[in-house]
């Protein structure tokens, strides 16, 4: 079997699968997930999602800067990530730790996807 030509379909599977995977963290081993990891969860799912929109857009308009697109996918991916643990660790929580390791986790899974993505997408551009 093997998985859609459709890059939002893709997504959609992938997402489904990750949050298979935090539910049954949540169900078998909860003292190693914290209470945010749903919000988490959907914050990286909305963040993908945007830029993957803004990828497809900007390799429609400039598909001869596809490199730089893609770092500065990376790079938007990244500051949107220190900013938002920024505003929700600032006020005060309990277990940064745990909040901070469930993040990374969860932002890994994305990052692999994303360079899956990105891998995959080279593979026309150099035939």
């Amino acid at each position: 079997m093997s998985l859609p030509k459709n890059p939002h379909l893709r997504f959609l599977l992938f997402s489904a699968a990750v949050a298979g995977l935090i539910g049954l963290f949540c169900v078998l081993l909860p003292n190693i997930v914290h209470e945010k990891i749903w919000s988490i969860y959907l914050f990286m799912i909305i963040l993908s999602f945007l830029i993957s929109l803004l990828n497809g857009f900007l390799l429609k308009s400039f598909s001869e800067n596809f490199f730089n697109i893609m770092v500065l996918a990376m790079i938007i991916r990244f500051i949107a990530t220190i900013v938002f643990i920024g505003l929700v660790v600032w006020p005060g929580m309990e277990n940064i730790i745990l909040f901070i390791a469930d993040f990374f986790v969860v932002f890994l899974f994305y990052l692999v996807f994303d360079i899956y993505a990105f891998l995959s997408n080279l593979r026309p551009i150099s035939k």
